[in-house]
This record gives C-alpha cells, sequence and structure tokens, in this order.
C-alpha cells in the first residue's frame, strides 16, 4: 500500500512526483490528437480513417479495465504507472517513425493506437489509487482541486500548443515530444516511494467479484455513476457533436464556437481554483448540482440568446465540472478501502464513460429526426432529470465530509 500523510500534499514527495509527471505527460497527450488528425490527412486518408484509429484507441481501454484495476490493487500502483508510461512512449515514438518515414498505413497506427489504449487501461485505475492515498484525508479536497486545476491547465496548453507545433514542425515531432512526455513522466513515478510488501492475492474472478461487491454495496455510488454516465454521454453527443452546428448557425461560426470552448475550460480552471477553498459538507449534493450545472451549456446554445450569455453558460457548466469532480474524489478518498480502489475505480469508469461513443454516434440522427435545438433541450432536460433521480437518494444526501 501507499504512503499517506497529514502534511499538505506540496509537502508530499509521492503527491508532487505524481502531480508533475501528469502535467507533463498530459501536455504531450492533449497536443498528440492534432498531430495524429493531420498526419492521417497528409498521408491522404480520410475522416473514416482517423475514426478507424481513434476506436482502436478506445476499444482495449474499455476491454483491459477490469483487468487494469485488479493489477493495480495487486501491485505497487507507482510501477504499474510506470509501465503503462514506457508503454506509450514507445506507441508514439513508433508512430512518429512512421511518419518521418512518409509510410502511414492505417492498420499500423491503429496498432500504434490500440498499444495506447492498452496501457491506458491500466494506467487510469492506478492513477486514481495513487492519488487518492497520496495524501490524508485531511487535505484530500485541496489535494485533488490542486491536481485537477493542474490538470485542466496542461490540456488547455497542450492542444492549443498542439496546433501551433503541427503548423510549426510537423506531426511527426509533435509525436516524439509526446514520446518524450510519456518517458519524463514514468521516471518520475519511478521514485515514488511506497511502503508495505506485496501480499497473496485469490483468483482473478475472485478479485474482479470483490470489486464489484464493493462497488454494489455502496447505493449512493452506483447511482452517481448513472448520473456521471448520462453527463458524459450527452456532453459528448449533445454539447461535443451538435454545438459547433448550433452555434454554426445562430452565432456565425468557428470563431464563435471557439470562444464557447475556451469559456468551458477557463469555467474549469476556475472552479479548480474555487474548489481550493470552498469545502462543502454534503460532499455528494454538492457533486450533483456541479453536474447539474452542465445542462446550462447545452440550454444556452438551444435558446434564442446572445453570444456572451452562452459563453457564460459554458464557463459555469465548466465550474460545475470541477465542483463534481473535487467533491467526488473526496467521497471516494473517504468512503472505499484502499485495497480495493483500483478495482472500485475501474467499475466506475466503465460506468461513466461506456455510453460515451454512442452518445455521439446518436446525436446526429436524433437531431436529424427531432432537430438540433430541440435535441439540445432534450439533452438540458435529461440532465436535469438525472439529477434529480440521484438526489432522492437518502444515502446521497446524508452522505457528510468527516474531515
Amino acid at each position: 500500500m501507499t504512503t499517506t500523510t497529514a502534511a499538505p500534499p506540496w509537502r508530499s514527495q509521492e503527491y508532487l512526483l505524481h502531480l508533475t509527471g501528469t502535467v507533463i505527460s498530459t501536455l504531450g497527450t492533449a497536443a498528440a490528437p492534432v498531430a495524429l488528425a493531420f498526419a492521417i490527412l497528409d498521408a491522404g486518408g480520410s475522416g473514416s480513417a482517423l475514426g478507424l484509429v481513434t476506436a482502436a484507441g478506445t476499444a482495449p481501454a474499455v476491454l483491459f479495465f477490469l483487468l487494469g484495476g485488479v493489477v493495480a490493487d495487486r501491485l505497487p500502483r507507482h510501477l504499474v504507472m510506470v509501465g503503462a508510461g514506457l508503454v506509450s512512449a514507445l506507441a508514439q515514438a513508433l508512430f512518429a517513425v512512421v511518419v518521418f518515414t512518409h509510410t502511414v498505413h492505417v492498420w499500423e497506427l491503429a496498432v500504434f493506437a490500440a498499444m495506447n489504449g492498452l496501457a491506458m487501461a491500466f494506467y487510469m485505475p492506478a492513477a486514481e489509487g495513487l492519488l487518492m492515498r497520496a495524501v490524508g484525508a485531511e487535505w484530500a479536497s485541496t489535494a485533488f482541486a490542486i491536481f485537477r486545476t493542474a490538470l485542466t491547465g496542461a490540456q488547455v496548453i497542450g492542444a492549443a500548443c498542439g496546433g501551433l507545433l503541427v503548423d510549426a514542425v510537423g506531426p511527426g515531432w509533435v509525436l516524439v515530444i509526446d514520446a518524450a512526455s510519456f518517458a519524463v513522466a514514468a521516471a518520475l513515478r519511478a521514485f515514488i516511494r511506497v511502503q508495505g510488501n506485496l501480499r497473496p492475492r485469490s483468483s482473478l474472478l475472485a478479485e474482479l467479484r470483490e470489486g464489484w461487491t464493493e462497488f454494489t454495496r455502496h447505493r449512493w455510488l452506483w447511482r452517481m455513476v448513472i448520473q456521471f454516465a448520462v453527463v458524459n454521454t450527452l456532453s459528448v453527443g449533445a454539447f461535443g457533436v451538435l454545438g459547433a452546428i448550433a452555434t454554426d448557425r445562430a452565432h456565425g461560426g468557428a470563431q464563435a464556437w471557439g470562444l464557447i470552448l475556451a469559456c468551458d475550460a477557463a469555467g474549469m480552471v476556475l472552479g479548480g481554483l474555487l474548489m481550493l477553498r470552498f469545502r462543502p459538507r454534503r460532499l455528494l449534493v454538492a457533486a450533483i448540482l456541479g453536474l447539474t450545472l452542465t445542462a446550462l451549456p447545452l440550454a444556452g446554445l438551444a435558446a434564442p440568446v446572445p453570444l456572451l450569455l452562452v459563453c457564460l453558460c459554458a464557463l459555469l457548466g465548466g465550474i460545475g465540472v470541477e465542483l463534481f469532480g473535487v467533491t467526488w474524489m473526496t467521497a471516494l478518498r473517504q468512503e472505499i478501502p484502499a485495497d480495493k480502489f483500483s478495482r472500485v475505480a475501474a467499475y466506475e469508469t466503465i460506468g461513466a464513460f461506456g455510453l460515451t461513443p454512442l452518445g455521439a454516434a446518436l446525436a446526429g440522427p436524433i437531431a436529424d429526426h427531432l432537430g438540433v435545438t430541440t435535441t439540445l433541450w432534450l439533452g438540458s432536460a435529461v440532465i436535469l432529470a438525472a439529477g434529480m433521480y440521484v438526489l432522492s437518494t437518502s444515502d446521497v444526501r446524508r452522505l457528510r465530509r468527516t474531515q
């Protein structure tokens, strides 16, 4: 098991190494999709080819999340992350070699994407488990707020720099930078110190059952995951897919859509900063409120309101994402046993994100049938209804912060 500490997070070597490694790798990862897209398009590939490569990266992550959770609860989590990071570094380096040699084939890129997806299946449960145990419970909210703010900032900066670097030096060098970021992050995490010895474990199926039992015995947990799944599905589908269409029709195109997305990202950064000071006693009630705020951008795009008001809705939606994220992570840190956390996190991730591709796929057909505006209003209403459903659970309303 990992070290816990009563000291502030900025005095925890484990936390700082994890945070620094995450920021570095995220800067590269956020830039990589831009390089991926233009590497395929520059080689004469189509949107279908890009979709195939993207799907090849997603499928292994979904298929192996549960195994990743078991492994992360069995082995030192920082070493699992080191191994996953090195696999991702290798995949991106091979991708760069293919781009530099001008021999881009979709099947090769799909293999490299699958390597990344497989690494992510082991990385994510281990990363969540390590973060949860890196700080004491009394500093959990502050540590999570710092972590999420730094992560969001790295995503925004990495995505912006990705576009500039692809134009300046080409997609191959951006992929080299991404590979290097994974390698540096893995090297940093190798220095994380862990206390305790590995214990004998039971069979894989027994451990999966143990994780499932822990997941389902908390009624507040699986009901919150239902709401989380609804929001993720609609955010990718209704907002991510239809938002650009609605903006183009009502506010003049790409520049306005970019401004809305920038306000959404700024809201997440602002929300992280606010959560450094805001410590709600009713953790899950605050989390539900945060997720419910994500209905505002959909309503703003659907309603005939000025662009400034839509941007305000996007800003509040971003704040809501961080309000949810920090309070949710605090509740998990408080309620889930450390030795089962990564398995529970794996079930949570599959439940929360498993329907996201379906939302993206169905958004267009539904909008074709009902209209973009009606679909956006419907998405906003469903998010609100999901929040009310979860809030009706007494376990959700009663769970309070203990420290």
